[in-house]
């Protein structure tokens, strides 16, 4: 690693896991420490402990990025910026996740969801890298989009949450889902959670040929349709743990995706629903993004990457 690079300290905040990562990219990585992801005091806790030991440590981070699971309210006007939002998981609703870090260790913190972490580091790094306009679909747990557009990921009042959105059902496939939101939104119909129950069985156990691939794919494709008839990515990345244990759902879902859109719109040539570059590693470095967009912005100087991150600084 090249001393002028700064050392910043990434936190992947999962359903299900944390991922810390010290260093400066997928390539200069010091040291990477996993948490699992219980009671948010209990979790917070551990994270403060990793910090609070690299901070100490010979290479101290200068900046921290932190890409959690949302929904998260990320508008800086905000009084609850930082804070967990409507979580479907117990606990962690209204949790301050940002500004108790933040105020613990006093450096500029990039805070945004996982999936736009995972897009802006693809971008920074990985199969997204030079693109402007550009899809991270994570499948897992929870199935979340990071969709960046002109260089900067989507937002208005909120972020994006096409992992919710309705969407047509196969025929003749009348499963009622699982999200305790939406029940059939494409969350609770092809997460990993959702899988599981349609099976009877863990998703981790599912074979090649279940007959629940099929709906999984078309589910995946019909949220694909949307964000290429609503933005028009250059490339769709779909990873997350579904996506890697099961390869056999691209060519399913590059298929249903074409029936569906019926030569309507003509995609990019070449691969477009492809897998990561950085593979596993897109969720842990998009905290890495994250704190390198925190420094960019407070330095005034352009970005590298695939995006700006929310700063607080």
């Amino acid at each position: 690693m090249e001393p002028s690079h700064p050392i910043v300290a990434s936190v992947e905040l999962g359903g299900t896991k944390c991922v810390c990562l010290l260093g400066h990219s997928p390539g200069s990585i010091l040291d990477r420490r996993r948490i699992p992801t219980d009671a948010p005091d209990e979790t917070l806790a551990a994270i403060e402990a990793v910090l609070d030991e690299w901070r100490g440590g010979p290479r101290p981070f200068t900046a921290l990025g932190i890409a959690a699971f949302g929904p998260l309210d990320l508008d800086p006007a905000s009084p609850s910026w930082g804070h967990v939002a409507a979580t479907p998981k117990p606990g962690w609703r209204g949790i301050d996740i940002a500004g108790r870090l933040q105020r613990r260790f006093g450096v500029p913190i990039g805070f945004d969801t996982d999936v736009d972490g995972a897009a802006l580091a693809e971008g920074r790094w990985g199969a997204a890298r030079g693109l402007t306009d550009y899809a991270y679909v994570t499948v897992g747990t929870g199935i979340g989009v990071g969709l960046v557009a002109r260089n900067r990921p989507v937002g208005g009042f909120s972020h994006a949450e096409a992992g919710h959105i309705r969407i047509a059902r196969a025929p003749g496939d009348d499963w009622p889902g699982i999200c305790p939101f939406h029940g059939d939104c494409v969350e609770g119909l092809a997460s990993g959670p959702a899988i599981a129950s349609r099976l009877g069985r863990p998703a981790a156990e599912a074979q090649p040929d279940d007959p629940v691939w099929p709906l999984v794919a078309h589910a995946l494709a019909q949220l694909f349709h949307g964000l290429v008839l609503v933005a028009a990515p250059r490339l769709i990345l779909a990873g997350g743990g579904v996506m890697e244990a099961q390869p056999q759902l691209f060519p399913m879902v590059r298929a249903a995706l074409r029936a569906s859109l019926a030569g309507y719109v003509r995609l990019p040539e070449g691969g477009y629903v492809v897998a990561p570059g950085l593979g596993s590693l897109a969720g842990p470095c998009g905290g890495l993004a994250l704190a390198l967009d925190a420094l960019d912005a407070l330095e005034g100087e352009p970005n590298e990457g695939a995006g700006r991150a929310r700063i607080s600084a």
